[in-house]
């Protein structure tokens, strides 16, 4: 890769009386390593996230035009989320890069990050951490902030702070950090005539005067519950158990969860069809009760029923009822599930699990809001809306004949698709954090909260079972611990489980003691393999092993992820040049 010396645009003059270049590089060499310039073909990176450089003046006139169409709090919000979403990005990459370091100097790489960035010059005031008992207080000047410059500039002096972004960045990194909800505050701001900007971040049951738009703008919906029960209080024994007690909150701040968010809140007061689409655990009934929550048919029932658990031989008698005497032990009528939805929202889960005969009965009664009974001699009208879920490509399984064309257009009329937890990574704290809240509550055994190494755990595991293993796994944790005591690694999973290594190895990797260079050199020239293609088969191996994902192929191979495309499209080239010549 092509790229500047990222630390000659960091030494030039202009940086302060009292800063050298040795005092600037001192305790972030790490992080400036991450950052990659391809000027080549036009990509920043940091780590393995792509970067873009933007004028601080094209901001603020961004930030102008939001106020102005949308208010100060609307805009205060959009603002907190985005910064929110960098703040969680960051703090993987922290995680990362200082693995081997203390708490402390791990937790540093946020402030140091934000400073790099160019957004703000963070000074450390105050930090105390005791992760094992959740325990977490910050207090941090910002000097120069560009966000407070660029609201001066438009609207002047005012009396409220409005480093709305950086607040964000701040909570969402801490948050993802620590594995719980921390909340930062700007107590000073330079908009309010201050020098400097001063915030002061706790975990948010620490807080005593939180209100409801406050914690608001962590939200991506209204209808959505705070990240991780925000509003709940400890010392606010109503609110904890309303709150904990929902089996339905939807918990997440990622850009994928808030995309299906906003889908859920522009389709849920009509009646189209709704088609959830995901893996098995990502939450897909959650989502339909949350529609159902929302829509114009909230005071009617919501029915649930998993196809792929209905024999097929009773199929119609489950979902459109029975006459009595319509076979051997039919002593009486009894309604179908289309029947108990009348009114309200029948959901089909799984429905591809359906077989062809059941799909062709269930589109007629989606077609004409009609069904008919087993045994029964006249149609009857139903009043319902449908929604269904599927954990399966629905469109592939069209093209196999294995599903009806015509019904699938008839459920596929509004689809939202879900991501799967490891995509949702910003997320994983809140989660973690709310089902702990909500087991120890359920068992009345509080717990001090999640280790470093859970926390790191938790975070770098893959969830092949999504969300359902999450609270699985967490709920195993604290029946483990003990009263008063963090949730560790050895608590969250059984070492007789296959899927145990996986999560050890996410924590605290085994590598075989390195053959010495000569025997190397001795079985590469015993293959009869090239030094080309030795790389080759490393890169390939590498990425073959990572389920194909990129960045943890990169990470497997110390290098970085735009470092392994290059070297990806260098083995494709130099092959396609030996096969067909130069063109």
């Amino acid at each position: 890769m092509a790229s500047t010396d990222f630390n000659q645009q960091l030494h030039r003059p202009g940086l302060g009386p009292n800063v050298t270049s040795d005092d600037l590089d001192a305790g972030i060499a790490d992080l400036i390593r991450e950052f990659q310039f391809s000027p080549n073909d036009g990509r920043i990176w940091l780590g393995d996230a792509r970067m873009v450089l933007i004028h601080s003046e094209a901001l603020a006139t961004l930030r102008e035009e939001l106020i102005d169409l949308f208010g100060l709090s609307r805009t205060r919000g959009l603002l907190t989320r985005m910064g929110y979403t960098q703040g969680g990005l960051d703090a993987q990459l922290a995680r990362r890069v200082r693995r081997d370091e203390n708490h402390f100097d791990a937790f540093k790489a946020g402030p140091q990050l934000h400073s790099l960035e160019g957004v703000v010059t963070v000074e450390e005031v105050r930090t105390e951490i005791d992760v094992a008992s959740g325990k977490y207080y910050g207090e941090y000047l910002w000097h120069d902030s560009t966000e407070a410059i660029d609201h001066v500039a438009f609207y002047g002096i005012g009396k409220q702070p409005v480093c709305w972004a950086q607040i964000g960045y701040s909570s969402g990194y801490s948050t993802a950090f620590f594995g719980q909800p921390i909340l930062f505050r700007e107590i000073e701001c330079r908009a309010m005539g201050f020098d400097s900007c001063k915030i002061i971040g706790k975990p948010v049951n620490e807080w005593q005067d939180l209100d409801e738009v406050e914690l608001a703008y962590f939200s991506p919906e209204p209808f959505v519950h705070h990240p991780a029960g925000g509003q709940i209080a400890d010392n606010d024994p109503e609110s904890l158990a309303s709150q904990l007690n929902d089996p339905f909150a939807l918990v997440g701040v990622s850009p994928g969860f808030k995309q299906a968010c906003h889908l859920l809140d522009r389709v849920a007061a009509t009646d189209t069809p709704v088609l959830f689409l995901g893996e098995s655990g990502v939450g897909k009934e959650v989502f339909a009760r949350n529609l159902h929550r929302i829509s114009q048919r909230h005071n009617g029932p919501f029915v649930a029923v998993n196809c792929a658990a209905i024999p097929e031989d009773l199929v119609e008698a489950e979902l459109f009822g029975v006459v009595k005497g319509a076979y051997t032990g039919a002593t009486k009528d009894r309604a179908g599930r289309f029947e108990r939805a009348d009114g309200g929202i029948l959901f089909l889960d799984e429905v591809s699990s359906l077989s062809y005969a059941a799909q062709g009965k269930l589109l007629r009664a989606l077609q004409d809001l009609e069904i008919e009974k087993v045994g029964g001699s006249a149609p009857q009208k139903v009043d319902v809306r449908v929604i269904a879920a599927c954990n399966n490509n629905l469109a592939q399984q069209v093209r196999a004949g294995q599903f009806r064309h015509d019904l699938y257009y008839r459920l596929n009329v509004f689809p939202i698709s879900i991501p799967p937890l490891r995509e949702r990574q910003e997320d994983i704290p809140l989660l973690m954090n709310l089902i702990r809240k909500k087991v120890s509550v359920r068992y009345n055994k509080p717990l001090g909260g999640f280790t470093e190494a859970a926390i790191n755990a938790l975070q770098d595991y893959a969830w092949p079972g999504n969300i359902r293993e999450l609270e699985n796994m967490v709920e195993r944790g604290v029946v483990l611990a003990a009263e008063g005591e963090a949730v560790d690694v050895e608590h969250l999973f059984f070492h007789t489980e296959p899927l145990a290594e996986e999560i050890v190895s996410a924590e605290t990797p085994s590598h075989p003691e390195p053959l010495p260079l000569f025997e190397l050199l001795e079985q590469l020239k015993q293959s009869g393999l090239t030094f080309e293609q030795l790389e080759v088969k490393i890169l390939n191996r590498a990425v073959d092993n990572s389920g194909g994902n990129l960045a943890k192929a990169a990470r497997a191979l110390g290098m970085t992820r735009p470092q392994l495309l290059i070297g990806l499209i260098n083995t494709a080239l130099t092959k396609a040049i030996k096969e067909f010549g130069r063109p």
